[in-house]
C-alpha cells in the first residue's frame, strides 16, 4: 500500500485536484483530501512540486514499424543531406542485419530542401540493400541493392521511380511489404518488447496499434495480438487490424477493425496525396482517393453487423468527407454512437463532417504534434493549401465545442511518442483561436484515450476502484503556463500501482503466454 501526497490531478468529470491517493493491491482504494486513519502509516509519496496524473494513452500507433524503426536510423535531427548521408556510412558500419532501414527524413528540416536521392544513399551504404523512409510515413528512397531485389515487384505500380529511388503510394507500401518479410519473428517480439519500455519511459501506459503492414499471413497482427495479451508490468496494448476483411479481427477475437494502409481513404499532405476537394495550391491535383464511396460504405457496414468498432485514416477534406458520409450511409445513428466509432488524423475536417461526428458519436484520434511540425513545417502546407486552407488545419477548439471526443496519438514513427508534447502543442496551437485549455490537452492524452476502447471503467482517471495506472511529473501543469508546458518531465510510471519495471520475457514466453490468454487485446 502506498499513499501519494501532493497535487492529484485526477481527470475525473469535474477535474477534482485532491491531496491523497492511495494506492491498494495494484487499485486506488481513496482519493480526497483528509487521509483516513488507517492509511497514515503507509509508505508515504510526496510529490513535491510535481503531480500525479493518470498514465497517458497513445491512441494511434504503428506500434510493429515503430519498434522496428526505433532499433533503426533515426534521421530526423539531420539539417542537410550530407549530414544524412554521413549517418548512414556511420550506421552501417556497425549494424546488423542483411538488410538496413533508417527513417525520418525530410526535405523541410535539410538545407537543400530535398529528400536525398538514391545515387546519394548509394555513396553512403553501396553494399546493403537499405530503405530511408520518409517523416510522415508514407514514403521512401532505397538504394541501387534494394532497388535490384524489388524493381519485379513494385516496377509497374503507381509511385515507383527508379531514377531518384523514391516510392509513393503503391510502390511504397509493396517495398515496405518486402521489408518486413525480411525481419525474424524473435527480432521482432524483441523489437516491440523495447518499443514498449520506451513508451512507458515517456508516461505511456496504453497504446492502440494499427496492426497489419505486409508480413505474410499477417504475422505482425497475430503477434501483436499475443503480445498485447501477454504484456507485463502493467502495460495495456489494443490492436486495430489494418484490413478490409473483418475476418482478420474477428477470427483473432478483437473486437475493433482499421487504421491505416488497407483501411487509408487517401495519403498524406507531404506525398501530395491527401485527398482535397479543391486543387492544390497552383496546380489541378486534388490527390487520390484510394476507394470509391460504394466500398467504403460496404466496409462500414460489414463491420459494424460484425459487431466491429471501426476507424479509418482520413487526412484531407475530401476524405474527411467521404469516411464520415460512409459511416452515416452505413450506420443508424443510435447504433454509431454506441459502438465508437473514429476518424484518424482528420487534419482538415468539414463543416458537414464534424456535424455528422458530433451527431453519430464518431471520435478522433489526432496528432497534435502535426502542429507547427518541424519535418512538415506550417509554411510549407500554406504553400500546399493556400494560407485560408492552411489556418482550418487541426481545429482543436471548433471540434471541442463542437462535443466530439478528442484523443491524443503519435502516429509512431511518424512522430516521437511525446504526451508532454502532444498537450504542449494543444495548448499553444499555431492559429491560437484553437488552442485547448491545460485541463482540456490532459484530458484528451488521458481520459478519453480509455474512453476510445471502452476502458474508462478501469482507467484514464485517478478514481477509487480503478486501477492505478498514473504518472509523476516535475511539476503540476494546472500550474505552468501552457507555453512552459514543454518543461515537464515523466519522473516515473505506476502501472497497476508498481513502478514500470519492464519487458523481462523472452520471445517465445511472451509468445506462447499471448496465443493461450484471453486477456483483453
Amino acid at each position: 500500500m502506498t499513499v501519494y501526497e501532493g497535487a492529484i490531478l485526477t481527470v475525473d468529470a469535474h477535474d477534482t485536484v485532491a491531496r491523497f491517493l492511495v494506492e491498494r493491491e495494484g487499485r486506488i482504494a481513496y482519493v480526497g483530501d483528509r487521509l483516513p486513519e488507517g492509511f497514515r502509516d503507509d509508505e508515504r509519496v510526496q510529490l513535491g512540486q510535481g503531480a500525479l496524473a493518470p498514465a497517458f494513452v497513445d491512441t494511434h500507433q504503428h506500434l510493429a514499424s515503430f519498434a522496428v524503426f526505433n532499433d533503426g536510423l533515426n534521421v530526423s535531427s539531420a539539417r542537410s543531406n550530407a549530414q544524412i548521408q554521413q549517418m548512414v556510412s556511420d550506421y552501417a558500419r556497425h549494424a546488423e542485419g542483411s538488410m538496413l532501414l533508417a527513417f525520418g527524413a525530410s526535405p523541410h528540416s535539410v538545407g537543400e530542401g530535398r529528400l536525398l536521392t538514391r545515387a546519394e544513399l548509394d555513396e553512403a551504404c553501396p553494399d546493403r540493400p537499405m530503405m530511408m523512409v520518409k517523416y510522415d510515413g508514407h514514403a521512401c528512397v532505397v538504394n541501387t541493392s534494394l532497388l535490384r531485389r524489388i524493381e519485379g515487384r513494385v516496377g509497374g505500380l503507381r509511385g515507383f521511380h527508379a531514377d531518384t529511388g523514391e516510392m509513393n503510394q503503391e510502390a511504397f507500401f509493396k517495398t515496405s511489404d518486402y521489408l518486413t518479410g525480411s525481419i525474424s519473428l524473435p527480432r521482432l517480439v524483441r523489437s516491440i518488447q523495447r518499443a514498449l519500455d520506451c513508451l512507458a519511459a515517456r508516461g505511456i501506459g496504453m497504446v492502440h496499434t494499427v496492426s497489419g503492414v505486409g508480413f505474410a499471413g499477417d504475422l505482425d497482427i497475430s503477434l501483436e495480438t499475443w503480445l498485447a495479451r501477454s504484456a507485463q508490468a502493467g502495460m495495456q496494448v489494443r490492436v486495430f487490424p489494418q484490413s478490409l476483411d473483418v475476418r482478420t479481427a474477428t477470427r483473432r477475437g478483437l473486437p475493433r477493425i482499421g487504421g491505416c494502409f488497407a483501411t487509408a481513404l487517401d495519403g498524406c499532405f507531404g506525398s501530395r496525396d491527401a485527398a482535397l476537394l479543391q486543387p492544390y495550391e497552383g496546380t489541378d491535383d486534388r490527390g487520390v482517393l484510394y476507394y470509391d464511396d460504394a466500398l467504403v460504405t460496404d466496409f462500414c457496414r460489414r463491420a459494424h453487423d460484425a459487431g466491429l468498432q471501426i476507424e479509418v485514416h482520413a487526412i484531407g477534406d475530401a476524405a474527411f468527407e467521404q469516411a464520415t458520409r460512409c459511416l452515416e450511409v452505413a450506420l443508424s445513428a443510435d447504433d454509431a454512437r454506441g459502438r465508437r466509432h473514429g476518424v484518424i488524423h482528420a487534419c482538415l475536417p468539414t463543416a458537414a463532417g464534424i456535424e455528422r461526428c458530433a451527431r453519430l458519436g464518431i471520435h478522433l484520434p489526432m496528432q497534435t504534434s502535426f502542429i507547427d511540425w518541424p519535418q512538415e513545417p506550417d509554411a510549407y502546407l500554406a504553400t500546399l493549401l493556400g494560407p485560408q486552407r492552411a489556418a482550418r488545419l487541426n481545429p482543436l477548439r471548433t471540434l471541442w465545442d463542437a462535443g466530439i471526443v478528442l484523443s491524443a496519438g503519435s502516429d509512431a514513427p511518424c512522430t516521437d511518442p511525446d504526451p508532454i508534447l502532444w498537450m504542449q502543442r494543444a495548448c499553444n496551437h499555431s492559429v491560437p483561436a484553437q488552442s485547448l485549455t491545460v485541463r482540456e490537452a490532459l484530458r484528451m492524452c488521458t481520459y478519453h484515450g480509455a474512453w476510445v476502447s471502452f476502458d474508462e471503467a478501469e482507467r484514464g482517471s485517478l478514481e477509487e476502484g480503478k486501477m492505478a495506472d498514473m504518472v509523476v511529473l516535475s511539476g503540476n501543469p494546472y500550474k505552468v503556463s501552457a507555453s512552459d508546458l514543454g518543461s515537464l518531465k515523466v519522473e516515473r510510471t505506476v502501472l497497476q500501482g508498481r513502478p514500470y519495471a519492464g519487458q523481462t520475457q523472452g520471445a517465445l514466453a511472451a509468445v506462447a503466454r499471448g496465443a493461450v490468454s484471453r486477456a483483453k487485446a
